[in-house]
Formats: C-alpha cells, sequence, structure tokens
C-alpha cells in the first residue's frame, strides 16, 4: 500500500505582501521559469493593495520594464502608470557601474573621485570584474532600505535576482570583499604605494608574473601604475562599505525579509530550487516558500488513460462522422493536457517529499505570455488564490 503524498504548508503570497513588517522581499530561481514576472505581479499586486513598492532588478534582462509599460529601467527608480488604489509603484534596474560610482563619489572627494574614474583599472572593474555585481546589489539594497528608513517613498522592496544560482552570490558579499581588502595581494600592492613606488616591480616579482602580464595586455602598459594607485585609494573610497555590507547581509536574515523562491514543475528547474531552499536554510534566511509556477492543469476530470481509451473507440466508428471526428480530435488534446498535468503533479510531489515543510504556492500556466500589466495582475490573482 502506498504512502500518502505529505501536504505542504500553504504560502499565502496575499497575506505576505499585506504583512506591514515586511519590508523586503527577494525573489531566486533558475531562467526560464518567470522569475521577473513573479517579481513584477507580486510588486504590482502589493501596490494595488495600498503599499508603496520598489521593484529592483539585478537580472540584467529588459523583460521587467516591458510588462511594467517602460521604454527603459536605470539605475533610477522610476514611477509605474496606470496603477489602480493608493498604493505606488516604482522600478529600476541595477546599474553596476553607477552604482559602483556612487559610492565613490558619496566617500571622497570630488577631485579624488574624478581620479578614481578616470583610473582604468577602476574602470574594469567597475564594469566587468568578478563579484562587483554581488558587491553593488548588496550597496543599492542598503541604498534603498536607507531612504525607505529615512524619507518613506516606499515601504516595501521586491528584489528580483539574476536567473542562475549566482542569485544569491550577494549573501556572500561582505566575506568576499573582507577577504579582498585582507587579502595577501593587497596589501603587497598597497605596500610599494606607500614606499614610493618604484618596490612594486620588486614586490611583484615571480609570483605574479603572469596574472600581469595577461592584465597588461588587457589594460594596457601602465596597469602596474594604475592598480597601485587604485588601490591605495580603497580605504578612503571605501569607508564604511564592508560595515555597510555587513549590516545588509544581517538585515536579510531579519524579521522583515522574505525569501520567495520560483520554480516551474521541471527536473532542471526544481533541482535548482531544491539547492536554493537549502542554501537559505543553511544560512539562516527567512524563507517563506516556494511558487510554483507555470503549472498545466487539464480541463475537467477526464485521466489521460480514459481519454485516449475514449478516442481509440471512436476511432473504431464506422463510417467515421464529423461529429465522431470532432470528439476525437478533443480527447486527444485532452489526452496531452492530462499527461502534461500529471507530469508536473509528479514533479511538484517529488520536490514535497523533499521538501514537506517548505510552504507552496501553486500558479496555473497563462494560455498566453505577459507583456502588460492587465498580464501582471493576472499572475497575481493566481498568487493570491490559494
Amino acid at each position: 500500500m502506498s504512502r500518502p503524498r505529505p501536504t505542504p504548508p500553504v504560502l499565502d503570497i496575499d497575506a505576505l505582501l499585506k504583512d506591514p513588517e515586511l519590508k523586503v522581499v527577494v525573489t531566486c530561481g533558475s531562467g526560464g521559469v518567470g522569475k521577473t514576472t513573479t517579481a513584477a505581479a507580486m510588486a504590482l499586486r502589493a501596490a494595488e493593495g495600498g503599499r508603496l513598492v520598489v521593484v529592483l532588478t539585478i537580472d540584467p534582462a529588459r523583460r521587467l520594464a516591458q510588462s511594467l509599460g517602460l521604454t527603459e529601467l536605470d539605475n533610477t527608480p522610476r514611477r509605474v502608470d496606470g496603477i489602480s488604489g493608493d498604493g505606488a509603484l516604482l522600478a529600476m534596474m541595477l546599474d553596476m557601474k553607477r552604482t559602483f560610482d556612487e559610492v565613490v563619489a558619496a566617500h571622497t572627494s570630488p577631485e579624488k573621485a574624478q581620479q578614481v574614474f578616470d583610473n582604468p583599472f577602476y574602470q574594469s572593474l567597475s564594469a566587468s570584474f568578478a563579484g562587483t555585481q554581488e558587491y553593488m546589489a548588496m550597496e543599492k539594497l542598503s541604498q534603498l532600505r536607507k531612504q525607505l528608513v529615512e524619507n518613506g517613498h516606499w515601504d516595501l522592496i521586491v528584489v528580483d535576482t539574476p536567473p542562475s544560482r549566482s542569485a544569491l552570490d550577494f549573501l556572500d558579499a561582505p566575506q568576499r570583499l573582507g577577504r579582498f581588502l585582507d587579502g595577501r595581494m593587497i596589501r603587497l600592492l598597497t605596500a610599494p604605494a606607500r614606499a614610493g613606488g618604484n618596490g612594486l616591480l620588486k614586490v611583484v616579482s615571480a609570483s605574479f608574473g603572469v596574472f600581469t602580464r595577461v592584465l597588461t595586455k588587457i589594460l594596457g602598459n601602465d596597469l602596474l601604475g594604475n592598480v597601485s594607485s587604485f588601490v591605495a585609494s580603497l580605504e578612503t573610497m571605501f569607508g564604511g562599505f564592508r560595515e555597510r555590507a555587513e549590516l545588509t547581509y544581517e538585515l536579510l536574515k531579519a524579521p522583515g525579509t522574505a525569501f520567495v523562491v520560483v520554480a516551474s514543475p521541471e527536473p532542471d528547474a526544481l533541482r535548482e530550487a531544491s539547492f536554493f531552499v537549502e542554501r537559505l536554510q543553511d544560512e539562516q534566511m527567512p524563507l517563506a516558500g516556494v511558487i510554483l509556477n507555470r503549472v498545466r492543469q487539464a480541463a475537467g476530470g477526464l485521466s489521460a488513460q480514459r481519454a485516449a481509451a475514449a478516442a481509440e473507440r471512436l476511432g473504431e466508428v464506422s463510417p467515421p462522422t464529423s461529429a465522431s471526428q470532432l470528439a476525437t480530435a478533443a480527447l486527444e488534446i485532452q489526452v496531452e493536457l492530462a499527461t502534461a498535468a500529471q507530469h508536473d503533479r509528479s514533479m511538484i510531489g517529488r520536490f514535497t517529499a523533499a521538501h514537506p515543510d517548505v510552504a507552496q504556492c501553486v500558479v496555473p500556466a497563462l494560455p498566453s505570455d505577459v507583456h502588460d500589466l492587465d498580464g501582471l495582475r493576472r499572475v497575481g490573482d493566481a498568487l493570491g488564490t490559494i
């Protein structure tokens, strides 16, 4: 006798979004599961429920702007028109370089900031250096949270993370930044600047020869001088950046923050969802639950097996009539729908068995893609249906 499948707790999205103590929602998930659309739908639903919401996407794709009816998104929150009710919705997309520039400008003099901006090593670092996006995501979230507290332009921040496992890399940003600033290479590079400059080539000798030659080809012959000049400004430039990153990390663990994992009922997406769930639990982050998106459902209660049998019997009618042919086609469609729905239920059942205590919200697949506010409202209605 088979054991009954566990029934997971219900993720009540409306109750979550209406909670006045909730200040930050972070969505994460793999690509292709509708995460950005889900984040926008939650932000819109909260705004039309009376909250003042800003939605921040770290994903560089343009899907959020398109669904909100905006021609573009940038590092400045832009108001979304067409919101009903007393709330408001603003949207923005993380601009890694602009956020880095803001950090520099805020923690040094205008003259020193311009020197940093003109430094070729900084230009490369701020645009593409590994980990910069995660640092700047923490910085931007810190800025938004500070503005929430100080001026009340919004009372809820919804964060749409990149569609990959790196979505949670920003959780490591404080520790990685600390290791970077305290690391041996930084100490080696700053020592010659303090000693007078010429010692740099002696310090960066055999150990860094290959590293130096590669970066020199990329950044030019003045690489070492640029790096030394840039690194010498780090402590002044970053000031309390590490401390703010650590405070933001603690904020993400505190009451008032909720992580929501978005997945579709496919093996790869659910495997990624399991990774996110386990990582968040290991980090003791406040996981609200999992949204299972685009779940296919069959019309009526006719199973795939019964529909296939009925279609086979109709196919034996001789001579075939237009009515029997039409009924056969309808039954064949039902077979496809019921088979897909059965597959999705099976996938969700496996996930539930692995994570029985994680709350779930099931969102049925929509007949068409979401391109506008009305489409986001349909997704929001599905999210709000328990």
